[in-house]
């Protein structure tokens, strides 16, 4: 086993006195309220947050950690002290079962989802391309699989996100430019990838005939985020270089069902989440192509076709700002009633009305605990009352560093007010990773809800 019910030193800490990482010690907690809502929230159904710090496990060139809260830890009266957590080591069982099934070790782990039963997790390493699965209850891999190599050698797994009906994961192969599928019976415990399902956005030609891949159209095909909708009848893949495809992920090969051309989507979404019977993607910066961006757009779930010429359906666009210093990136659905959307280098969220589309506030996360959060990836308690939200580090390992550095790496707590439309970062539980020089490695990036 590769976790622990004790606290590990360097690995598993909780809030500090120092500042920029605790509420003052006549904080009442998150219990503290001046709502009947945030009352409630001890009547959550039983859940655990799932954090992955990217840096290597100590000494190794490998590895990295899953870092495990139970949810009543972040939701009750948290006070000052340690928050305990279970500390998966990737760099042990993990990795070992990895060289043993692909022949390489994995390498940064990023980003992580749950099936729709959530008894397993799947984790994909952005570096190495390996996408490993894990019984959730066990904490423990019981599959390793790699990405082919695809223009020049180059592989990745950027997400690995598993498909509504348990029958598929969806591997965004980013450097590779491809979109892969591993099939998948979590009953029976089989995981096999489906190379005659495999999508080549480097040299395929869509619908309209046009090339997948072109300057002026869609100039860098690394697929960044694939985000399925509820049906699994349509998946929206975000393009490193602008544009998105919507492809049907179940046939063999996938089929393309929709394209868009990067006027009319900008590069770099990864953030996306269904809502009011649409889907709600964005375009962020940290590409060193476009390092500024603020997009959010809200695609129809219907009416796309190969029939179709591109950019049909049009997608509505919500939001968009490409000023200097803004970058989307998260995405969450909060309450039913809103849509939030973190910037990492603003340090805040971007908040949208499911219902008009409407944006409505603007929630600040920096302050008493962190001036630079930079928050990368959030999910949402079952009940809505709090948001878990990814604080990255000093030393990003992924992202351009102009939108990736942050001075508090963690899990920040959110509590949620306001409907869903607000809210206020109420505490942070530090992740640390110390070289040997003393330097901070800690990067978190994926983070996840898991219900019990």
């Amino acid at each position: 086993m590769e976790s622990s019910s004790a606290p590990l030193v360097g690995a598993t800490l909780g809030l500090c006195l120092l500042s920029a990482c605790v509420a003052p010690s006549n904080d009442a907690g998150l219990a503290a309220t001046d709502s009947a809502a945030e009352a409630a929230s001890h009547d959550e159904p039983a859940f655990e947050v799932w954090a992955v710090d990217q840096s290597d496990t100590s000494g190794l060139s490998y590895g990295g950690t899953v870092h495990i809260y139970s949810g009543s830890s972040l939701t009750g009266k948290m006070g000052v002290g340690p928050v305990p957590a279970e500390v998966i080591d990737l760099g042990a069982q993990t990795s070992t079962l990895c060289l043993e099934q692909t022949g390489e070790r994995p390498v940064r782990p990023h980003m992580v989802f749950f099936n729709a039963e959530h008894t397993h997790a799947v984790l994909s390493f952005v570096a190495s391309g390996h996408v490993a699965i894990f019984d959730a209850a066990a904490r423990a891999p019981v599959a390793c699989l790699r990405t082919s190599a695809g223009v020049d050698g180059a592989r990745q797994a950027h997400a690995a996100v598993p498909a509504p009906d348990g029958s598929y994961i969806l591997v965004a192969n980013q450097n590779g430019k491809r979109l892969e599928r591993i099939a998948t019976d979590y009953a029976a415990g089989t995981f096999a990838w489906e190379p005659a399902a495999t999508l080549d956005l480097a040299t395929c030609v869509t619908p309209s005939g046009d090339p997948c891949q072109f300057p002026q159209i869609r100039p860098d095909n690394a697929p960044i985020c694939p985000i399925i909708d509820a049906t699994g009848a349509h998946s929206f893949i975000t393009l490193r270089g602008g544009g998105l495809l919507v492809v049907d992920a179940a046939a063999t090969p996938m089929q393309i069902v929709g394209e868009y051309d990067a006027a009319t989507v900008h590069g770099n979404g990864c953030g996306g989440v269904e809502a009011g019977g649409s889907m709600f993607i964005n375009s962020g910066g940290a590409t060193p192509a476009n390092l500024d961006q603020f997009d959010v757009y809200r695609f129809p779930l219907t009416g796309y076709g190969p029939e179709n010429p591109a950019n049909t359906p049009a997608p509505e666009v919500v939001f968009a700002d490409g000023s200097p210093d803004r970058d989307a990136h998260g995405t969450a659905l909060v309450k039913g009633h809103a849509v939030w959307v973190l910037d990492r280098i603003q340090g805040v969220a971007e908040v949208f009305d499911v219902a008009t589309s409407a944006h409505v506030n603007t929630v600040d996360l920096k302050g008493t605990y962190s001036s630079d959060p930079a928050p990368d990836l959030m999910d949402v308690s079952p009940s809505g009352h709090r948001i878990f939200v990814t604080l990255r580090g000093p030393t990003p390992l992924s992202g351009d560093p102009h939108a990736s550095v942050g001075s508090t790496p963690g899990v920040g707590v959110i509590h949620v007010t306001q409907g869903g439309r607000s809210g206020k970062l109420k505490a942070i539980v530090p992740i640390t990773n110390l070289d040997a020089g003393g330097v901070e490695r800690a990067d978190p990036h994926g983070i996840r809800v898991r219900r019990l």
